[in-house]
C-alpha cells in the first residue's frame, strides 16, 4: 500500500504477483502497474451522414467515452501508471487533438442530433483526461514533486507545443480560465517549454516566408531564399499557381492564425516570446503584402466548384481578422500593458530608433484621441477581481481537492459562444448544469448551499470550486449550512382552479364536466339539416304559446280556503286605519275648466303661400265634407245605385283631385268619342318624360330588342 503523505514518484507499493502470488515491492510509477486495454483512435464525425456511417461513427465514439471514463476513475497512482506507459492512450488522444473538427470546418456541423450529442461526449472526455494530466496535486494524499511532474511531462511527450496550440483552439472557447492555469502550470513546473515555444515561433516565422516565396512575394528587409533563375519566365504568383496549392496555402494560413490568436489570447505570457522575434513586424508586413494578393486570387480565379471558393473566402476573412487581433495583443500585453500598470518590465528598444518627427508625433496622437471621442471611452466594467494565486494555480502548482482533478469546472462544448453566465441571465437550464458540474466534483455540499454560492461569485462555477477548496469563502457563506438543500419553490395554483369566466359551469364547460352532450357540438353546418328543415323547425312558436297561454287564465272569484288554524285570510278583513275621508267627494268635478276649453284653440293652418291652386285649404275641406254628405245621402237613399253613373262619379272625382294635384289626364274620353288637346299633350308629354319614374327606358330596350330580332316585328 501507499504511504500517506510521500509524493507519487517516492512511493512504494506491495502487491501479489505470478502465478503463486508472490509478494513483490515496485515503485508506484512501474510499467508492470498499467493495465492491459487498448485504446481506439478518433475518426471524425461523417460528412454525408449515410446510416451505415452513422452507425460505425457512434459505436466508435462509445468505446472512447467508454475508455475515458474508465481512466478517469481511477485512483492516481494507477491513473498516472496508464498515462505513462500506454502508448495506444496516447496514440488516442493525439488524433482527437489533430482530426477534431474545428470551427469552419464542414464536419463541425453535425448532421444528426446523435451525432452531435457523442461528438459532444468525446470533446469533453478528452478534456477532463488532459485537463487531469496537467494536475500534479489532487489532494493532499494524491501528488507528485513539482520537479518530477515537470520532468514526467516533457520526457514523455504529454504536453508539447503543438498540442498546447490545439488544446487552446478546441477547448479555448468558453474554458479560457481553466486552459490559462492548465498552461501556465505546465510552463511553470517545466520552463523547458519557453525553449520549445521559441523554436515553434522561428518555424512559424519561416513558414510565413515559405508562402511568400510561393506567391512570388518578399518582405521589405527579407532576403531572398534563393536567386531569381534568369531563363525562368518570371515568379510564381497567386493567380498562376495550381488551385490544389492555393487551396493547400489557405488552409494552412488559416489554420496557423486562428491556432497562434487562441495560444496567445489564452496565455499571454508568450507574448514577450513572440517579440523578441520581431513577430509584430513581420506579421505586418506579411498582411501587407501577401493577404491582398492572395484574397485577389480567390476572387478572381475560375474555380472547379462555386462552394470551394466561397469556403476559401470566408477562410481568408477569418484569417485576417486573426492576424489584426494577434497584433492587438502583442501591443497590449509587451508595450501597453507593462506601461498602464507601472511595472519594471523594461521593454527592449528597436534597433534602430528613428528620430522623431514632433510634427508627425502630435498628428498620430491627435488622430488617437480622435479615434477615442468618435466612439465614445468605454467604461471599465465591473468584474470579480482574480489573480492566478486565488484561482488555486500558485507557483507549486494546481492546487485542487480530493478528486479534483477535472471537477467539471464549467467546461463549455464546441461551438458555444460566450462565457459562464452571470446573474439574472442565467437560465434554469444553465443553472442546473453548473450545479451538475459541481456537485460531480464536490458531492458533500447541499445544493442551497451551492446555490448561495453562485450567487455570490457571480454564477462562475470556477471561482466556487477554488474558494471552497481553499477555504476562502466569504464569511456570510461560511455561516450557512453545507449540507444545506434546495429551498423549496411553491407551486402555484393551477390556472383552471383560479380562473373566472362567463362560461363556467354551462353544459360545454368541459374543465368542469365530466361528460358533455356530444350531439350539440359540431363542426360547420350539422349533418342532414337544411335550411328548409330550419324554416319549418316551429318548435319556439309552440314553446312560446306555451308560456302566454297562462296570461289568458282569467279568475272572477277568489276561493278563500281556510287556514289550518280556521281563521279566515285577511284578504277581507276590516282595515281600521284606512283613511276614507276623500271618498265621497269628486276629485276635479268642479273646475272651471273642462275639456271643451282645454281643446278650445285655433286649429293648424297653411300659410296661403304654400298652398296650391290658391284655395284656401277651410274651403277645399268644406268643399270634401259637403260631397262625403251627399255622397252618404244618396247612399241612404238608394240600395243600389247604376253603375254607370258611379264610374262618371268616380271619374269626376278623380279629375278633380289630379287637377288639384296638378296631376296630367292621360285618359280621356272613350275611345271613338274624340280627345281634347290636352289630352293628347298629356299623354305626348307622359311619353316623353316616362323614363323617370319606373320601368324608364322601357321603350328604347323595346326597341333596342326588336332591331335586333328578339321580338317580331
Amino acid at each position: 500500500m501507499a504511504c500517506a503523505m510521500i509524493p507519487l514518484d517516492e512511493q512504494q507499493v506491495t502487491e501479489a504477483a505470478g502465478p503463486l502470488g508472490k509478494e513483490r515491492t515496485l515503485p508506484a510509477l512501474h510499467p508492470d502497474r498499467k493495465e492491459e486495454r487498448c485504446f481506439v483512435t478518433y475518426k471524425p464525425p461523417p460528412e454525408d451522414s449515410s446510416p451505415a456511417q452513422v452507425e460505425e461513427y457512434l459505436e466508435h465514439g462509445k468505446f472512447i467515452t467508454e475508455d475515458l471514463d474508465w481512466l478517469l476513475a481511477l485512483r492516481h497512482d494507477k491513473f498516472w501508471c496508464q498515462v505513462v506507459f500506454d502508448e495506444s492512450l496516447q496514440k488516442c488522444l493525439d488524433s482527437y487533438l489533430r482530426h477534431s473538427p474545428r470551427g469552419l470546418d464542414p464536419s463541425s456541423l453535425p448532421s444528426s442530433p446523435a451525432v452531435a450529442d457523442m461528438q459532444r461526449c468525446i470533446h469533453r472526455a478528452v478534456f477532463m483526461t488532459f485537463l487531469r494530466m496537467a494536475t500534479h496535486k489532487e489532494s493532499k494524499e494524491s501528488f507528485i514533486t513539482p520537479t518530477v511532474f515537470g520532468e514526467i511531462i516533457y520526457n514523455n511527450f504529454l504536453f508539447d507545443i503543438p498540442k498546447i496550440l490545439d488544446l487552446c483552439v478546441l477547448f479555448g472557447k468558453g474554458n479560457a480560465q481553466l486552459l490559462h492555469k492548465m498552461i501556465e502550470n505546465i510552463f511553470t513546473q517545466q520552463p523547458c517549454y519557453y525553449g520549445d515555444l521559441d523554436e515553434a515561433v522561428l518555424s512559424v516565422l519561416q513558414v510565413r516566408n515559405t508562402i511568400l516565396a510561393k506567391c512570388g512575394l518578399q518582405c521589405e528587409g527579407a532576403t531572398a531564399i534563393e536567386p531569381l533563375k534568369l531563363s525562368s519566365s518570371g515568379r510564381p504568383t497567386a493567380m498562376t499557381m495550381s488551385q490544389q496549392d492555393l487551396v493547400d496555402l489557405v488552409l494552412y494560413l488559416c489554420d496557423t492564425c486562428t491556432t497562434i490568436q487562441a495560444f496567445l489570447d489564452i496565455f499571454p505570457a508568450a507574448c514577450s516570446t513572440f517579440h523578441c522575434h520581431s513577430f509584430l513586424n513581420r506579421l505586418a508586413s506579411f498582411y501587407e503584402v501577401a493577404v491582398p494578393d492572395i484574397e485577389k486570387a480567390v476572387r478572381k480565379r475560375n474555380f472547379d466548384d462555386d462552394s470551394l471558393q466561397e469556403d476559401l473566402w470566408r477562410r481568408v476573412c477569418h484569417a485576417r481578422r486573426r492576424m489584426v487581433e494577434m497584433a492587438h495583443l502583442l501591443l497590449l500585453h509587451t508595450c501597453l500593458q507593462p506601461i498602464l500598470e507601472g511595472s519594471d518590465i523594461n521593454i527592449p528598444p528597436p534597433p534602430f530608433p528613428p528620430a522623431l518627427d514632433e510634427t508627425r508625433t502630435s498628428y498620430l496622437l491627435q488622430g488617437v484621441e480622435d479615434a477615442w471621442d468618435s466612439i465614445g471611452r468605454r467604461r471599465t466594467q465591473d468584474r470579480p477581481q482574480q489573480t492566478h494565486s486565488s484561482a488555486g494555480l500558485t507557483g507549486q502548482g494546481v492546487e485542487v481537492g480530493a478528486g479534483a482533478w477535472g471537477g467539471e469546472m464549467g467546461i463549455r462544448e464546441p461551438g458555444e459562444g460566450g462565457e459562464t453566465p452571470r446573474g439574472a441571465e442565467a437560465i434554469a437550464g444553465e443553472l442546473e448544469s453548473l450545479l451538475t458540474h459541481i456537485r460531480d466534483l464536490l458531492p458533500d455540499l447541499g445544493e442551497g448551499f451551492l446555490l448561495a454560492c453562485l450567487h455570490q461569485y457571480n454564477y462562475s462555477s470556477e471561482l466556487v470550486i477554488n474558494y471552497i477548496l481553499e477555504d476562502r469563502l466569504h464569511p456570510d457563506l461560511d455561516k450557512l449550512d453545507r449540507a444545506m438543500p434546495r429551498p423549496v419553490k411553491e407551486e402555484l395554483p393551477p390556472v383552471l382552479s383560479t380562473r373566472s369566466n362567463v362560461f363556467d359551469d354551462d353544459e360545454f364547460d368541459v374543465f368542469n364536466r365530466d361528460q358533455v352532450d356530444m350531439t350539440r357540438v359540431w363542426k360547420g353546418r350539422r349533418k342532414g339539416e337544411s335550411v328548409r328543415d330550419l324554416l319549418n323547425d316551429k318548435q319556439h312558436i309552440a314553446e312560446q304559446k306555451e308560456r302566454y297561454l297562462t296570461y289568458e287564465t282569467v279568475v272572477d272569484e277568489v276561493i278563500v280556503i281556510p287556514s289550518e288554524s280556521g281563521a279566515i285570510d285577511n284578504l277581507n278583513d276590516y282595515d281600521d286605519e284606512y283613511d276614507d275621508t276623500y271618498d265621497i267627494n269628486q276629485v276635479g268635478a268642479n273646475d272651471l275648466d273642462g275639456d271643451s276649453n282645454l281643446l278650445n284653440r285655433r286649429p293648424f293652418t297653411i300659410p296661403q303661400v304654400l298652398r296650391q291652386g290658391g284655395r284656401p285649404q277651410m274651403q277645399e275641406e268644406n268643399i270634401e265634407e259637403e260631397e262625403d254628405e251627399k255622397e252618404d245621402a244618396v247612399k241612404r237613399d238608394q240600395f243600389v245605385q247604376d253603375p254607370a253613373l258611379l264610374r262618371e262619379r268616380a271619374e269626376a272625382r278623380r279629375a278633380t283631385m289630379q287637377h288639384r294635384k296638378g296631376e296630367r289626364d292621360v285618359v280621356g274620353k272613350p275611345k271613338g268619342q274624340g280627345q281634347s288637346t290636352e289630352t293628347l299633350l298629356d299623354r305626348r308629354k307622359k311619353e316623353a318624360h316616362k323614363s323617370r319614374g319606373a320601368n324608364h327606358n322601357r321603350r328604347a330596350m323595346s326597341d333596342r330588342k326588336r332591331n335586333k330580332g328578339m321580338i317580331p316585328s
